[in-house]
């Protein structure tokens, strides 16, 4: 790829203009719509169209280099165009997933301090209408910096239309079809993309141009053996990092087909994502392990309908897969012949840092591990000294122990921040917050995380934000929030909570939360259990032992471990007690 134009660059250049150059009519995406069987086919030449036309629109209203502009749009060769034409013009994107509360999507835009939001009138997703222009409409209430709403039509419903709110397809028809791309240095920021911390605010994720698009393109290319012609299935949404680096960036600055998934797995009914590999010939099929864990659950029968034999490599991605779940996408979706990539990697490394290939040819792969670091990835497992942990068979803090080119460079607006949570724990070393074990061959397994966030549904959550949001319940004066194992979703949320006194109507309260939670952050992150507790074990400084609410909801309460720390340890049976009544009751 031709990285740098007379020691500049530019992202979409890389992406489109190289590409429109040589095979101008190239299939660039392929819109798999949620209406079943309605893909629209966009050649390289088409959606370099659309992105000039777009970026002019932006430039017409006054964004420019170094603005923000967030994009809340669900899947679709136009949203993809929002964020090429936003690299063309050298303003920086933060896309925020279509699923997200107009609270969140409101906390983004402040915090990014974002001049325009593009959106939809709505959006459609298994079947049903979701109001993107209203959240937004809801969200630019309370933010300033917010100059215009850029909307576009995916239905044909007509909304609001306020003074700052321009009709984008109406402006693109007008706009010119030629625009020159900014001259990008390697290292201005191409994007922002929000993810969970322990603690309960959102952290900007900042990547940039070259070092971010180079380690996309080439992750994409030898982690999916990806070869000229092959048409790439990613059905990650745009609004994580996995739809950034291997639906957008990394496919299309190599050239690829790339698959855009709007639909869910199980609308119509579970044979969709089958139905579309034998419609669309995919040949790389790459989703998460809650997905496959939930088709799991309806049989074999939904999949074997469906010629499946254009399958050459399936990858798992956004959270540890378990042996089960990777068996059976190995034996019945790809019929025990294609190579299956247990993929880990997180927003801040920007691509994939440790998977099974590339390696030596038929290098064996060990079922529901990641394995094998990614070229210049240097694992290291830490103990609780701090001290690197030699030899095999073990396991430690996962950390990588020289900077890669993907890698994020600070969290935006709070560059401390970014220095406390990666790279203070372990000095000298970037910590990815995970546990992995080493085996005895070399090979790396990831075992989860090892600060507060939980991995619903391959969503990472800190715990904080859920006890931030429920703490606003006025007869909810504490909280605490732990992952517990879920069958579908991985993990799940179970919330203690305690009420004032002479609180009555309790299982009120706890519809109330719930409420709260959806409202405030997303459907998601609402919890699958409440329960009242009287008190939360603390310790004598007032710090919540949540390690102790883990081992009652994980029934490992015969190993509590040291509780005399504790301010008063019989707290303990107390909750379990409570928890054995909540479970007696559920169960009846």
């Amino acid at each position: 790829a031709r990285w740098f134009l007379g020691g500049r660059l530019n992202v979409s250049v890389n992406c489109l203009d190289q590409h429109v150059e040589k095979s101008p009519n190239r299939v660039a995406l392929i819109w798999e719509r949620d209406e079943p069987g309605t893909a629209v086919h966009v050649t390289y030449r088409e959606l370099q169209d659309l992105t000039c036309r777009l970026a002019n629109t932006l430039k017409k209203y006054g964004i420019q280099k170094g603005d923000r502009v967030a994009i809340y749009m669900s899947v679709s060769p136009l949203s993809v165009a929002a964020m090429l034409a936003c690299a063309r013009i050298g303003a920086v994107h933060t896309v925020v997933f279509a699923g997200f509360s107009a609270e969140s999507l409101a906390g983004r835009i402040m915090d990014s301090g974002c001049k325009a939001v593009i959106t939809y009138n709505q959006g459609v997703r298994g079947g049903r209408t979701i109001e993107l222009k209203a959240t937004v409409d809801e969200a630019v209430k309370n933010c300033p910096s917010i100059k215009h709403v850029f909307v576009a039509q995916r239905t044909d419903k007509k909304v609001h239309m306020g003074d700052h709110d321009i009709p984008l397809e109406e402006e693109m028809t007008k706009a010119d079809s030629i625009c020159t791309p900014e001259s990008m240095d390697s290292e201005d920021v191409l994007f922002m993309l929000y993810t969970s911390g322990s603690t309960g605010k959102p952290k900007g994720i900042v990547h940039t141009q070259a070092g971010y698009l180079l380690y996309a393109a080439l992750t994409h290319k030898y982690v999916f053996d990806y070869q000229q012609g092959d048409v790439f299935g990613c059905v990650a949404d745009i609004g994580w990092i996995t739809g950034h680096s291997y639906v957008v960036y990394g496919p299309l600055c190599n050239g690829a087909t790339s698959v855009l998934f709007e639909s869910t797995p199980v609308y119509p009914d579970p044979g969709r994502y089958w139905e579309v590999v034998q419609r669309l010939k995919i040949n790389q099929f790459y989703g998460a392990p809650t997905a496959i864990r939930l088709l799991l659950n309806y049989g074999e029968e939904w999949v074997k309908k469906y010629d499946r034999s254009s399958l050459k490599v399936l990858g798992s991605v956004g959270e540890p897969i378990n042996k089960e779940a990777w068996q059976w996408f190995y034996q019945v979706v790809g019929e025990g012949r294609c190579t299956l990539v247990d993929t880990w990697w997180q927003t801040e490394t920007g691509g994939i840092c440790i998977a099974p290939r590339p390696s030596e040819e038929k290098a064996e792969i060990v079922p529901a591990m990641a394995m094998r670091p990614f070229f210049g990835i240097v694992p290291v497992l830490m103990d609780e000294n701090g001290e690197v942990i030699e030899g095999n068979d073990v396991s430690g803090a996962l950390c990588i122990a020289q900077p890669w080119p993907g890698m994020a460079r600070t969290i935006h607006g709070d560059h401390q921040r970014f220095i406390d949570a990666y790279f203070k724990a372990y000095p000298g070393y970037y910590f990815t917050g995970d546990g992995a074990y080493r085996s005895h061959k070399g090979y790396y397994q990831i075992t989860g995380r090892m600060d507060d966030v939980i991995n619903i549904s391959g969503h990472r959550l800190g715990t904080a934000e859920i006890e931030d949001a429920m703490a606003d319940h006025p007869e909810v004066p504490e909280t605490a929030v732990v992952g517990y194992p879920h069958k579908i979703k991985g993990e799940g949320a179970f919330a203690f909570i305690v009420l004032k006194e002479q609180t009555a109507c309790v299982d009120h309260i706890k519809e109330e939360l719930k409420t709260i939670v959806a409202s405030k952050i997303a459907k998601y992150a609402v919890p699958d259990h409440i329960l009242v507790v009287k008190r939360l074990p603390k310790t004598r400084s007032g710090k919540i032992m949540r390690r102790l609410l883990r081992k009652v909801v994980t029934e490992q309460s015969s190993n509590m471990g040291d509780v005399t720390t504790l301010d008063d340890p019989s707290v303990v049976k107390e909750i379990l007690d409570a928890y054995q009544r909540y479970k007696e009751k559920n169960s009846s």
